[in-house]
């Protein structure tokens, strides 16, 4: 059984959706949501890179209707949309070069993974591999409050960004909030970090008015103290941004997708992958089992992870850990889950169970920055379990 520690600091960050990395991933999921609105069965393993005004769209798609979406035209319009509009930035919507590499996909993975085609009469697993979800009560979110702060942070910047309130900022931004626990639990915040890409102006002015905004978004957390740090451009300048600044990739940020570090990470990047790749829907299933557990107070954190061989549905193993804070005993856990009677890890169910296909009220691109986990609107994020977890396991 993992033991707590008792007294301990720990920091997490998050990224902008002006990082360049998340730009990548904001348009690869951009492509998967015009894929899917046409045809829900699409296959779709789509990777972007984006420099200095150049975006490279690479991978696989099988899509019907494939001839009716224009990838660069999604790119473009993501790229307008966080904000890169101004020539003077290096990278703009409506100057960047466009290349597009993207073909379909290989009928050795799609015969293992449709349904009727492969070994097994239903779909099976589109990769082999682990994954992993985890919840915790130390925020309202039930994530873990480093990742949870890092991305609110970041959510208020590109709110006021976008509204003109501190017109000086540009799209490209870091936060890294770091936390001081005891006994497991969220007691104060030890220090704020805040790096974001400005508009040459004084850096006074920018440490001034971001210190302030942290203040407006954490004070409420009653976390805040008088000797909080505050590092705001640590470097002293931060004009030069984005795709510019440092080359992206779709996948790079898989700590920042998901819980910051707490807890493990089976190694698979999210974004532009359609819902027959497990290391995505899957991480989203287990997310939604372990929320469920500590919402309905299980235990006060919850880590699950499962795994999945190619072309097989029904998943390989599935292991609990609550880390010592379980009112039951974490194999019983294990054998509701294993049951299937409340949540069937199968690929064919778990997806049909979230909409994955059908995203409604919500889409693909709206996980792509600020997290994939703790925001409202994902159906991954429900807590419709509770009153069953509680009578299956007599809690």
């Amino acid at each position: 059984m993992s033991k707590i520690r008792v007294d301990h600091v720990f920091t997490s960050e998050s990224v902008s959706e002006g990082h360049p990395d998340k730009v990548c991933d904001q348009i690869s999921d951009a492509i998967l949501d015009a894929c899917l609105a046409q045809d829900s069965k699409s296959r779709v393993a789509c990777e972007t890179l984006t420099t200095t005004n150049l975006v490279v769209n690479a991978g696989e798609i099988t899509c019907d209707g494939w001839d009716l979406i224009d990838p660069e035209a999604i790119a473009r319009s993501v790229v307008r949309d966080i904000g890169y509009d101004r020539k003077e930035l290096e990278f703009c919507d409506s100057t960047f070069e466009y290349i597009n590499r993207l073909h379909g996909q290989s009928p050795e993975i799609s015969q293992g993974v449709t349904e009727g085609e492969g070994l097994f009469d239903e779909q099976g697993a589109g990769d082999q591999g682990m994954m992993f979800g985890y919840a915790s009560n130390a925020t309202e979110e039930l994530m873990p409050a480093p990742i949870a702060y890092s991305h609110r942070l970041l959510d208020a910047l590109q709110k006021i960004r976008k509204a003109g309130t501190i017109p000086y900022l540009r799209p490209d931004s870091k936060s890294q909030v770091s936390i001081q626990h005891v006994d497991g639990k969220p007691m104060s915040i030890d220090t704020i970090v805040i790096s974001h890409q400005t508009d040459d102006v004084s850096l006074d002015q920018i440490r001034e008015d971001l210190i302030e905004v942290c203040k407006d978004v954490l004070g409420p957390t009653g976390l805040l103290q008088e000797d909080t740090e505050f590092f705001i451009n640590p470097t002293g300048k931060f004009v030069i941004g984005g795709p510019h600044g440092d080359a992206g990739l779709t996948g790079r940020k898989i700590i920042v997708d998901t819980y910051g570090g707490v807890g493990s990470h089976g190694g698979g990047a999210f974004s532009g992958k359609d819902p027959s790749k497990v290391d995505r829907s899957a991480a989203y299933y287990s997310r939604y089992a372990a929320k469920n557990i500590v919402a309905a107070g299980v235990a006060d954190k919850c880590e699950i992870q499962v795994a999945y061989a190619i072309g097989v549905p029904k998943p390989l193993s599935i292991n609990v850990d609550t880390y010592g804070t379980g009112k039951v005993d974490d194999h019983l856990i294990e054998e509701v889950l294993k049951s299937g009677e409340l949540f069937d890890f199968r690929p064919s169910a778990l997806i049909a169970d979230l909409g994955l296909l059908t995203p409604n009220g919500w889409s693909y691109r709206d996980s792509a920055a600020y997290g994939h986990f703790g925001r409202s609107q994902f159906p991954w994020e429900q807590t419709d379990k509770i009153d069953l977890l509680r009578g299956f396991l007599s809690v």
